[in-house]
């Protein structure tokens, strides 16, 4: 079964090549350096849908890059490093609306606005702090609370707890 096509240097991985899952499905397509992942590239879903495209440096992204739901439609744009959402960036409703805007910080959002479904202001959030309301990808509330060093705190009986 084919995993991988494109192009080797000294057994490894370098310049043009695709990946693919066991099922033969195509799974990434780009660039590789020393046997990583490494410049251009995009990631597809099992079923073979768009779900990344962007940039990485030793196998992860890094650089900009956009995120696409299971229906092909764009749900983040924005900056990466080591993986993970660093740097400012955009989410997106299912409509195409603007869902938050500002910088992440390890995945998390620090500094910004989030918006409702319907695109009015509905949050301001500074130095990963601030009172929020989050909704879905189609609008439903999410989540009503607090975020306190970039990670959700709902109130419960004057209390905190952290939400995963």
């Amino acid at each position: 079964m084919l995993i991988f096509e494109g192009e080797y240097i000294n057994g490894e991985r370098n310049g043009k090549g695709k990946e693919y899952n066991y099922d033969g499905k195509l799974e990434f397509e780009g660039e590789y350096i020393n046997g990583e992942r490494n410049g251009k590239g995009k990631e597809y879903n099992y079923d073979g849908k768009l779900e990344f495209e962007g940039e990485y440096i030793n196998g992860k992204r890094n650089g900009k890059g956009k995120e696409y739901n299971y229906d092909g439609k764009l749900e983040f744009e924005g900056e990466y490093i080591n993986g993970e959402r660093n740097g400012k960036g955009k989410e997106y409703y299912e409509n195409g609306k603007l869902k938050f805007e500002g910088e992440y910080l390890y995945e998390k959002k620090w500094n910004g606005n989030g918006y409702n479904i319907n695109g009015n202001l509905e949050f301001k959030i500074k130095d990963g702090k601030g009172n929020i309301k989050e909704y879905d990808y189609n609008g439903k509330l999410e989540f009503e609370g607090e975020y306190i060093n970039g990670k959700k705190m709902e109130k419960e009986k004057n209390m905190f707890m952290l939400v995963n």
